[in-house]
């Protein structure tokens, strides 16, 4: 399977949207938080210094993550990973996670954090695997979903 990473492009817009809010609906609900950044990622993370990046194969969209910034102290939180209904098990999911940290590294960020749900058992597991270990979750978590904060410092 021959997948190739890009950066995000503006008509990429609906497929970060469209992605995301399938894998919430499949798994939980979107919150509001989720629809204003879904709906709006130049908004949230594109012109606030982050990035969003897309797996394709054969020039479909199938996969999308985004590293977005939290503050102006360097922090970035991997987010909004979906790979769709149909591209899922083959790995896509953690091609993305490699090309974040790879490009985490490449900007001289001092670590990752990520939001998750412990009932998402294959996720925790890759986390784990690339070296995210758990650290507490804040009070005021912007997520209700989330129950597990991890982090990957470099």
């Amino acid at each position: 399977m021959n997948i190739d990473i890009i950066n995000f492009e503006k008509q990429y817009t609906k497929d970060f949207y469209d992605l995301n809010v399938e894998w919430l609906k499949t798994f939980f609900y979107v919150e509001p938080f989720d629809e204003d950044v879904l709906s709006n990622p130049e908004k949230y993370i594109i012109d606030r210094g982050g990035h969003i990046f897309f797996a394709r194969l054969n020039k479909q969209v199938v996969g999308t993550v985004a590293l977005m910034p939290l503050g102006k102290n360097g922090l970035f939180e991997l987010t909004k990973m979906a790979v769709s209904t149909n591209h899922r098990g083959y790995k896509i999911g953690q091609k993305l996670m490699q090309y974040c940290i790879v490009y985490a590294k490449s900007l001289g960020l001092p670590k990752l954090i990520l939001y998750s749900n412990t009932k998402l058992e294959n996720a925790i597991y890759i986390y784990r695997k690339y070296g995210f270990i758990e650290v507490p979750v804040e009070a005021n978590s912007p997520y209700k979903r989330s129950d597990i904060k991890m982090e990957l410092v470099f």
